[in-house]
């Protein structure tokens, strides 16, 4: 029974030669002093023979090939010392050498905390082929981040974008997000949103990851679809400890604008059945209620008389609950010696559910200011024209948005020292999800000129404008003359995005007289399709009274007095307690449901063939990857028209055609790469790398979706959109210190050809016998140019008599150029920055760790960028520079406790969008958030 399960096994492993013995073989592992923990990354060098290797996760190594003879074996990592021991290669067989290495100056190499968390990185990166920044799994507990797109703002050339305080998209080395790609256990993670190819990376928790390896160079043997990075985010196994492991962590969470505390919680831990089956698994529970305050203007203007306003002001509260439940599950086995398979299994479900009460102020009607005083400009609707009016909408948005992101791999990986075979099969599906979402309902007041009201709008205020009631407050005030305006309800919002793929990858090693030579080849097959249905129902109007004193609430906006709110649950609770009474508007519902639906299916075949020499001083990879690329591609075409009244001639009817638009296209495209690794002592590595890579359009703006409005206003998808095309040059050095540190330095390069950017033409034009007078579409751009230099430095002061030997610091900093040619509505060619490209980035971390005590600071800047592309350049919205400062402190009581207590956002920093207007920042949008403390207690055992 015992032989024929192992026989199964086998199978399972896809023939994993796991029988092939080759003469003279050197195979072992390295762990830490203590013999517990593996040492990943370590260098292991037969010095005689100038035949390098290094470790996998699990520690291990192995060299085939190996003639008789004796030798000496040296094995190196950051931060221990260096240790060779001498071995007999026997003329057959394998000899073992196991290596336990000390830290430098004697002890273990510990494996929590700072300090070990700087080793494991710093070793990961030397021993990397091309240019890798790496988070292990105590950096990411260790910093004091919510999730993972924010624990990977730390490391060199990464700019996180927010949304309502949290990080959610990473932009690496000035480049849009879109143009990353991201992976989970080897498995390509598909996108929940329904407009985006990237991964909001905040629906990952960081408390269910081993590490992230940030990839921002290419090898033949990777998928080719990026140009910033390739994000590959791995979870814990039960091979990465020689003991079996426990752990729980408990903490509560309190954001001082909300003044509420909510909890957190995570399990993790790895179980071995025997020698060779194992079992790791976690499970993490976060829930974050939190208030943002926030201003938005809009169509900005200058009057006759030079004054500058918004025409439109709003002013908005939200209240957020933010919900994040992971589980990962894993089961590893090794086969054999050489052979190990696995099942790794992947669940995060992410609850977002946002009130959003708004006051908004319409002045376009106005045509200019009433009049100014310095900076504060007045509306006063004595000044209007009869028919003319001021707009005052008070809406509110009660939305509950589900993500889930699920992912499963069964593989396994083969390394006989002379040959390798790795293969992988696998599925991920990622959805977002609304059935029931307010979004808004809207509630008016028009005050016309003989309403005796003025609001006066001080543009003074570095941030944003603040507005004030000069004259008929108790009219504006009243919650009662706020009749019911319109409701749009979005019955479903469902995006689907799921990914079948497959791999396989063999490799033959052929020893040389000072070093190995390796052919490599593979191929691999993703089969993927991505859809959106939205639904939406419109109402405008109530059949009875109906005022926002009906679902009267309260604010809790701390930038001024908003006036009367909607409650939170008020608007629909009314909603489901009178829904016969409201007045269903088809056409303008039949539109909003239509226009957004498509459903894109993408297959990709791909194959590659390299060849790597390898030495103990050079590396070099190089060879060709292809990848075939086929699209199907479904979408609307919706057309609105006004039309004769068939009943009346003498009226007109909104006429709204829905048809289906259908296209399908491929493409194939050749990636070739170089990459060279040279060390020419064993503490400095030079790399230098070019290649190809390519990223294919968002499936959004592929989608055939096309509406024209009565007006003859278009929106069209672009089915021809070509893929994004990069040549990549990237080059640099890193030198490693005696002690535990490390300095950097490196260039890079990117020129980019058919980037694809938003174009407007007010040329004429039909579509399908529909005529349009003006159209907006995604386009391909000429070439852009990415330039840019990283330097880091991290050093552990060991050196420094005591206390100050517990002193370490981690300093990073990235300058980008990146600039691009797009078109403006005009037709006039203009050079821009990339949007998302900060020119200047830096990271500044100071931290202290002896003995019970660990405490970290931790800074990071990132200079403003370009966020959206106007009609001319007085119309880019612009973010601003952002500086935050986040604190942490940890003590331990046992070996097996440890307190913590967490400050995020010390410094309260702000979001703060604009454009450049009439001589001046204009605000666009402006928000705070407040300061988050979180405390707690994590055990192990």
């Amino acid at each position: 029974m015992k032989t024929s399960f192992r026989i199964v096994a086998g199978l399972l492993a896809s023939a994993s030669f796991a029988t092939m013995a080759h003469a003279g073989e050197v195979a072992g592992s390295v762990h830490d002093a203590s013999g517990v923990r593996p040492l990943q990354s370590a260098s292991v060098r037969i010095v005689e023979l100038n035949r390098s290797a290094e470790t996998d996760r699990g520690g291990n190594y192995i060299f085939g090939d190996v003639p008789a003879g004796t030798y000496t074996l040296e094995a190196r990592y950051v931060g221990a010392e260096v240790t060779t021991q001498s071995l007999t290669v026997p003329a057959t067989g394998r000899i073992a050498g196991e290596f336990n290495l000390p830290a430098i100056g004697g002890g273990d190499i510990l494996v929590t905390g700072q300090t070990a968390n700087l080793t494991s990185a710093l070793s990961r990166q030397k021993a990397a082929d091309g240019v890798v920044s790496v988070l292990t799994r105590d950096a990411v507990g260790q910093f004091p981040d919510q999730n993972v797109a924010e624990s990977l703002r730390r490391l060199p050339g990464i700019n996180i974008l927010n949304d309502q305080g949290e990080g959610r998209f990473v932009a690496v080395r000035g480049l849009d997000p879109n143009l990353n790609s991201t992976s989970l256990n080897g498995v390509r993670i598909p996108a929940p949103e329904s407009d985006v190819r990237q991964v909001a990376l905040d629906v990952v928790s960081s408390d269910t990851i081993e590490s992230v390896e940030v990839k921002k160079s290419f090898t033949p043997d990777m998928d080719g679809d990026f140009i910033g990075a390739s994000v590959e985010i791995k979870t814990t196994s039960a091979f990465d400890s020689k003991k079996n492991r426990y752990s729980l962590n408990a903490e509560g969470s309190w954001n001082d604008y909300s003044g509420k505390v909510t909890p957190k919680g995570a399990f993790d831990f790895t179980q071995k059945l025997g020698e060779n089956f194992g079992i790791a698994g976690s499970v993490s529970y976060y829930k974050r209620k939190f208030e943002t305050d926030n201003v938005e203007a809009a169509d900005w203007t200058e009057d006759d008389n030079g004054n500058a306003y918004a025409e439109t002001l709003e002013y908005r509260d939200y209240d957020v609950e933010r919900t994040r439940i992971n589980a990962a599950l894993s089961f590893d086995w090794r086969v054999s010696d050489t052979t190990k398979a696995y099942v790794r299994g992947n669940w995060a479900q992410f609850d977002d559910h946002e009130y959003r009460r708004r006051t908004t102020f319409d002045f376009s009607d106005f045509g200019e200011a009433s009049s100014a005083t310095g900076s504060t400009v007045r509306f006063d609707t004595a000044t209007l024209d009869d028919g003319d009016k001021l707009t005052i909408e008070r809406d509110h948005k009660d939305r509950f948005e589900r993500q889930r992101i699920r992912s499963v791999a069964i593989g396994s990986d083969t390394d006989t020292g002379t040959w390798k075979f790795n293969w992988q099969g696998s599925y991920a599906k990622s959805t977002e999800k609304e059935t029931f979402s307010v979004d808004p309902s809207r509630y008016t007041a028009e005050f016309e000129n003989d309403s005796s009201v003025a609001i006066d709008v001080n543009n003074g205020n570095k941030f944003f404008p603040a507005y004030s009631v000069a004259n008929g407050a108790a009219s504006v005030n009243d919650a009662g003359n706020y009749e019911f305006d319109r409701l749009e309800l979005t019955t479903l919002s469902d995006s689907q995005d799921e990914e079948w793929a497959a791999k396989a990858d063999l490799a033959r090693t052929f020893a040389g007289d000072n070093g190995d030579f390796t052919v490599q080849g593979g191929v691999k097959a993703r089969w993927r399709k991505k859809s959106y249905d939205f639904n939406m129902s419109r109402f405008d109007g109530y059949d009875g009274d109906y005022t926002l004193a009906d679902v009267l609430g309260k604010q809790t906006y701390r930038l001024l007095d908003m006036g009367p709110v909607a409650s939170k649950r008020g608007p629909a609770d009314f909603y489901r307690a009178n829904e016969d009474g409201f007045e269903y508007n088809d056409v303008d519902s039949l539109i909003d449901s239509s226009t957004s639906d498509y459903s894109v299916r993408e297959d990709i075949l791909a194959g590659y063939l390299l060849g790597r020499w390898d030495s103990a001083t050079l590396r070099v990879i190089g060879g060709v990857r292809v990848e075939r690329t086929y699209n199907k591609l479904n979408g609307n075409l919706v057309a609105v028209s006004e039309q004769e009244d068939p009943t009346d001639p003498d009226e007109t009817i909104t006429v709204v055609d829905v048809s289906g638009v259908g296209y399908e296209r491929n493409y194939t495209n050749w990636l070739p790469s170089l990459t060279l690794r040279w060390s020419p002592q064993s503490n400095l590595v030079a790399r230098a790398a070019g290649y190809k890579t390519v990223v294919r359009p968002k499936l959004a703006d592929l989608a055939p979706r096309y509406s024209i409005n009565e007006d003859g206003e278009a929106e069209f998808g672009n089915p021809y959109l070509k893929p994004y095309q990069a040549w990549n040059f990237d080059a640099g050095f890193d030198y490693y210190f005696t002690n535990n540190g490390a300095i950097s330095f490196g260039g890079f390069y990117k020129s980019i050809k058919d980037y694809t950017y938003s174009a407007f033409s007010s040329e004429e034009g039909t579509f399908n016998g529909v005529d349009y007078t003006e159209l907006r579409t995604p386009v391909n751009g000429d070439t852009a140019t990415i330039a840019g230099l990283e330097a880091s430095f991290s050093q552990v002061f060991s050196m420094l008599p005591s206390p100050f030997d517990g002193l370490l610091t981690q300093l990073n900093y990235t300058y980008t150029y990146a600039r691009g040619t797009v078109l403006d509505d005009d037709g006039v060619a203009r050079r821009i920055s990339l949007p998302a490209s900060s020119k200047n980035t830096f990271n500044v971390v100071l931290g202290y760790e002896k003995g019970p005590v660990s405490l970290r600071a931790a800074g990071t800047f990132r200079d403003k960028y370009l966020d959206e592309v106007g009609s001319a350049p007085d119309q880019d919205r612009i973010v601003n520079q952002h500086f935050q400062l986040d604190l942490s402190a940890k003590f331990k009581i046992t070996e097996n406790v440890r307190l913590f207590a967490d400050w995020v956002n010390v410094n309260n920093a702000k979001f703060y969008a604009y454009q450049n207007f009439a001589g001046s920042q204009r605000l666009l949008q402006y928000e705070e958030y407040g300061s988050t403390v979180k405390f707690g207690a994590k055990v192990t055992f």
